[in-house]
């Protein structure tokens, strides 16, 4: 993690004012609880506000609740250098016994430069459950001056003992406009590419910033442009399409804090097609589609298709992303969702 890019002060965090001022308050009564449990989805300021509360609650000089930026403690925090921050994240597919003990080991030992040692588990929820019991046991007996701080996106994914021993702080998606607006300002990109970002966000400002991405922009015209080409296409073509996602799945890599398996991204991309094609069909306003620059098409292809088989096709690729999680033979069910949206789309 490049935290030279990531750090940003509690004033320049967006978005997250409530769970921000309770923080606040927090280090304003001069006691800080051992354990907290920040929960939202990602890309929407739980790392970068674990780090401002890192900062503030170590700073030689605060001004007010905030760190002044400007004293050694600060100075390593925002270039990413204060030895007394520890990052623990799935090793794989989850967070293991072995990752636990070796943060016990660490955590045995008195910190190095700061107050408080700050440790930040991000994915808390993919601990194994030999993980989760082993540090369990951590929460239960805290070393003086250790903070941890559980990123999850749904706690209910962590035991329960858990959750009840951290102190649960929600962090809510980002309003579109104020993506867009920061998109614009921040990332200097033009009215269009920051109205897509933000419309495409999902309330997360990460994903916008990836959904940005030229790459990400060139496969999306891409997904977008062969579901359309379902209706037309034979039923051999549409299972060759199927093998053909199948096998790209297998190729791409996931690059960076904020990908996403392929196919659970392409889905939801043609999630929100589909989504799109349910507003086109009911007369909702334009002003609230998603692929807004496929507006013709999509008004087009909506005429042509009833409402009950678009919001079947929706719940299509709904189950399509839930099966990934349970990794299922990915070419059976690309071949399964493909052929049930070309049926949809025909008839």
């Amino acid at each position: 993690m490049d935290l030279n890019k990531k750090f940003k002060s509690f004033s320049q965090i967006i978005g997250q004012e409530r769970a921000i001022r309770f923080l606040k308050g927090v280090i304003a009564g001069g006691k800080i609880p051992h354990a907290y449990l920040f929960t939202g989805i990602p890309g929407i300021g739980k790392t970068t506000t674990a780090l401002a509360f890192a900062q503030a609650i170590n700073c030689l000089e605060p001004v007010g609740t905030e760190g002044c930026g400007r004293c050694r403690i600060c100075r390593q925090v925002i270039s990413g250098n204060f030895p007394d921050i520890l990052f623990l994240e799935p090793d794989g597919q989850n967070i293991k016994i072995d990752q636990i003990r070796d943060l016990n080991r660490r955590l045995s030992f008195k910190s190095l430069t700061g107050k408080y040692r700050v440790i930040i588990i991000s994915q808390a929820e993919m601990m194994t459950e030999e993980a989760a019991n082993s540090f369990l046991k951590t929460l239960e007996e805290p070393s003086s001056g250790d903070v941890l701080i559980l990123k999850v996106i749904e706690p209910l994914d962590l035991l329960s003992t858990i959750v009840s021993r951290c102190q649960r702080i929600p962090f809510q998606p980002l309003p579109s406009a104020l993506i867009e607006e920061w998109l614009r300002k921040e990332m200097n990109f033009d009215e269009d590419k920051a109205s897509l970002g933000a419309r495409m966000s999902e309330g997360s400002l990460g994903r916008a910033i990836h959904v940005c991405d030229a790459d990400f922009l060139n496969e999306r015209e891409d997904c977008i442009s062969k579901i359309m080409q379902l209706p037309s296409v034979s039923k051999e073509q549409a299972l060759e399409m199927a093998l053909e996602y199948a096998g790209m799945a297998k190729k791409k890599p996931l690059e960076g804090p904020q990908s996403e398996p392929y196919l659970f991204e392409l889905m939801g991309i043609w999630k929100t097609w589909y989504r799109d094609l349910i507003l086109m069909k009911v007369k909702g306003p334009v002003s609230l589609l998603i692929n807004i620059d496929f507006t013709r098409k999509l008004k087009n292809l909506s005429e042509r298709i009833n409402i009950e088989n678009l919001i079947e096709g929706f719940l299509v690729i709904d189950q399509a992303q839930r099966d990934l999680m349970r990794n299922p033979n990915v070419g059976l069910m690309m071949e399964n969702t493909l052929l049930n949206l070309k049926r949809l789309s025909s008839s």
